[in-house]
């Protein structure tokens, strides 16, 4: 089966699984359960979560411990925990960051013209001829390795995609009667832009969105475990699967919690992006 047959086929299946009512429950409740840990986790984290005590190493998951210790004798359940904070607020501020980015780009794009258009369109081609995962790796190495840096990393790589989407809404949504009608009553281009393109064009956008975050979470644990993300002695869930991979022939636990949260959140994600493109009857490619 061909990549692209794949992603389709996953993506079909996945649309149906946000059909059911029930699974729209459990994914504003896994959402919810996030949303508290990363709120309240690091409050309620005891202090020895940060504290290396090397005599309790590698000890695996039971009832004082239970997913067990990393290398370094720290509970391995409260530093996903605390992960959760940086890996899932991370993620807020690139979709952020990257979202703004697009809207002013593609308002742009909409609101000058032809050529001003034009000429937009042929920088975001440009920036997305980069494969992503390339661009960012090159963009957090050349800043340094650092949380920081994959998060600016992957900003300046995520907007051209945001930026040419909103803009087709946007040139569909302008050439509306409603749109005319405002421009005939002596409206400024701004204030239709702002008051009556835009606004009636978030819908979609707001679905994938909601899908970018699963895509953010994953991509920022790729870039923690190549090196060039976040680094030691930080929770972040990739920087933990990376200072574990060198003891899964001894220890498999300290690797598969963070990789379980990165998983779990990444699909909780997708499927409420799923979920909301059912209830605003969006068709995203």
């Amino acid at each position: 089966m061909t990549t692209v047959a794949t992603a389709g086929w996953v993506r079909t299946r996945r649309r149906q699984i946000a059909k059911h009512p029930k699974v729209a429950l459990v994914i504003y409740a896994v959402l919810f359960l996030i949303l508290l840990t990363v709120i309240f986790g690091p409050l309620v984290a005891p202090a020895s979560v940060n504290t290396s005590n090397i005599l309790e190493a590698l000890q695996p998951p039971s009832a004082q411990h239970w997913l067990g210790t990393d290398q370094q004798g720290r509970d391995v359940l409260w530093r996903v925990v605390v992960g959760a904070r940086a890996s899932v607020a991370s993620a807020v501020l690139i979709v952020i960051g990257f979202s703004l980015i697009g809207v002013l780009v593609a308002t742009l794009a909409t609101a000058f013209g032809r050529a001003v258009d034009e000429v937009v369109m042929r920088v975001v081609d440009s920036v997305m001829s980069i494969p992503p995962i390339i661009f960012a790796l090159g963009v957090a190495a050349a800043l340094g390795p650092s949380l920081k840096s994959a998060i600016i990393a992957q900003t300046l790589t995520g907007w051209p995609y945001t930026a040419r989407l909103l803009r087709g809404i946007m040139r569909q949504t302008a050439a509306s009667d409603f749109v005319e009608g405002a421009r005939l009553l002596g409206s400024s281009r701004f204030r239709v832009m702002a008051r009556h393109v835009l606004p009636n064009s978030l819908d979609v956008m707001v679905v994938k969105w909601a899908g970018d975050m699963g895509n953010t979470i994953l991509v920022l644990g790729a870039l923690s475990f190549v090196g060039v993300g976040a680094q030691p002695p930080s929770a972040e869930w990739g920087a933990a699967i990376t200072a574990a991979k060198g003891d899964l022939s001894v220890a498999w636990w300290p690797a598969l919690a963070p990789g379980v949260a990165i998983a779990v959140t990444a699909i909780a994600f997708g499927l409420l992006g799923d979920s909301l493109q059912r209830h605003f009857n969006a068709d995203l490619v």
